[in-house]
């Protein structure tokens, strides 16, 4: 991927990355001495992972964090805080019932970061434009048309009701320049310096893909006041390093393994921990045998100790995996469809034996054929603190072979996985992602959506009406029924198995008063980075 960036600026973070990457920790303090009320030029923030992508709508990588990296440059109609939804570029709205449409009033001093005016063009252009190009973090059909009232007022008419509106349109799509975007024809190939002017708080003002690195300059005109702080920085810090990393005042915030945060918690850090917004999960390969059939399925789930998962390889650290993919922390969350598979390899054994299968020694055979499935797990991390990996696919591994099933592991470094999961070519894949903590519109996603990270599951009629039907049941009680009962068909069918809901753990010097979003940010993020924290 092509970036940009200054020979100067490069220079600056490939030294900050060493010096965090080193052991001694020596080198100058760039986020911390002076911490009270963000008063520091640079507010830094450690990241395993590191490169999530060009930060555009279009090319960052289709995980919160890459969401993330995005929203800081460009803004949405509405946002959120940690109460919930609070004025962004719609300094207000209504919903008119006899048109079907929300009205927006507009912010009438945001301008872009090129000193552009923004107008209620822009929201229409931007409308048309992520729907003609697919946005793929946001399905936009539910959009009718989007109309410019005057130059600070737009109607969004919808095609039918549709319940989640606030969290999944207007407080999700990024708004784009027309006057940049109109004439790109492929926004997957526009990788200039203009394609990230938005109206955010902060300019990008270098992207280092290699180093895993991005430096944000905060914009002195946004129409919410200057950010605090006047610089961001995402730099790449392993996990086994962002303990020292804090300590020696070179970054001010990190996800860390929950033993550390007890540590650092003693030594003065404030410790973040947010609602179970993130899961991790076995995906099946639905689409051929024997996963296919769904009794298949249901033996593995019983096969499966999800709880000793939490205890052993979370070390307690995170909540068992209900079924019906709802985390027990939700307001949605149904507890029938978390009863569902309690741990019983004898009744995962009855199962197989049902189908035809007979066991022989270790393993159960069909046809003179072992009974073999080959699990897919990331070797290197994910970058996620909890997120499962070789531990957690050796036990699963232990977890079927004692019920009969022989399996082989395979590591991949994680966006190989997905890859792979995308284009059907596994058996077993230990995958997750976040965005279960928002609108039951999640489940939606994560069951019938073409995310490789959704089951991508359609082949139940019933759960496809009553996905259909809970988008747009306005009636909260009538809504949450239709919930409840969607729990309970997904574990029914087990397109796929949540297994735990980690919990997380960042730890800050308290430089900025972060905090996890209400319902995650934009469409359900879980992160604790959330941009109103620096203003």
């Amino acid at each position: 991927m092509r970036t940009f960036f200054s020979k100067p600026l490069m220079l600056a973070l490939l030294m900050l990355s060493l010096l965090i990457l080193s052991s001694t920790g020596c080198g100058s303090n760039q986020g911390g001495e002076e911490a009270a009320g963000l008063q520091d030029p640079a507010y830094t923030i450690a990241d395993p992972t590191g490169d999530w992508g060009f930060p555009s709508p279009f090319t960052h990588y289709l995980r919160g964090p890459g969401y993330v990296r995005t929203s800081f440059i460009f803004d949405t109609l509405l946002w959120k805080d940690s109460q919930g939804y609070i004025p962004a570029l719609a300094k207000s709205w209504e919903f008119l019932k006899e048109e079907n449409a929300y009205l927006f009033k507009l912010q009438d001093r945001a301008t872009w970061h090129d000193g552009t005016p923004f107008t209620a063009k822009d929201v229409v252009f931007s409308v048309d434009y992520l729907r003609e190009h697919n946005y793929e973090w946001v399905n936009l059909d539910v959009v009718q048309k989007a109309e410019a009232v005057d130059d600070l007022s737009v109607k969004l008419y919808l095609n039918r009701p549709y319940a989640p509106f606030l969290e999944y349109i207007a407080g999700t799509v990024p708004i784009l320049p027309e006057h940049i975007w109109k004439e790109v024809g492929e926004p997957r190939q526009f990788l200039q310096k203009e394609a990230l002017i938005g109206t955010g708080p902060f300019k990008l003002k270098d992207y280092n893909k290699e180093q895993g690195t991005y430096l944000y300059e905060a914009n002195s005109q946004y129409y919410q006041g200057a950010p605090k702080t006047r610089q961001l920085k995402f730099v790449r810090v392993s996990n086994e390093m962002s303990a020292a990393a804090l300590r020696q005042k070179q970054v001010n915030v990190a996800q860390v393994p929950p033993e550390v945060a007890v540590e650092l918690k003693k030594e003065g850090f404030r410790e973040l921990t947010g609602s179970h917004d993130w899961v991790a999960k076995l995906m099946f390969n639905h689409q051929k045998a024997p996963l296919n059939n769904v009794e298949f399925r249901r033996a593995l789930a019983y096969a499966i100790d999800r709880r000793a998962l939490v205890t052993t390889c979370q070390r307690g650290y995170g909540l068992e995996g209900s079924p019906g993919l709802v985390p027990p922390d939700s307001s949605w969350f149904n507890p029938a469809a978390a009863a569902e598979y309690p741990y019983a390899p004898d009744k995962a054994g009855e199962i197989l034996t049902s189908l035809g299968y007979m066991r022989n020694g270790n393993y159960f055979e069909k046809d003179g054929q072992t009974l073999e499935l080959e699990l897919l797990i990331s070797s290197g991390g994910t970058g996620v603190p909890g997120s499962p990996g070789e531990r957690e696919g050796e036990m699963i591994k232990e977890l079927l072979e004692n019920a009969g099933i022989k399996i082989n592991l395979r590591g991949l470094e994680a966006k190989t996985l997905d890859s792979r999961v995308n284009e059907w070519k596994f058996d077993l894949a230990l995958s997750g992602h976040g965005g279960i903590g928002g609108d039951p519109e999640f489940l939606n996603k994560m069951i019938s959506g073409k995310g490789f990270n959704s089951a991508r599951f359609n082949q139940n009629d019933e759960l496809n009406l009553l996905l259909e039907q809970q988008m747009k049941e306005m009636d909260q009680d009538r809504r949450r029924e239709l919930v409840n009962r969607i729990q309970e068909v997904y574990a029914r069918e087990m397109p796929c198995l949540p297994l735990y809901y980690p919990t997380w753990y960042y730890v800050t010097d308290d430089a900025a008063s972060l905090y996890f979003t209400f319902q995650g940010i934009g469409s359900g993020v879980p992160h604790p980075l959330n941009k109103m924290a620096f203003l």
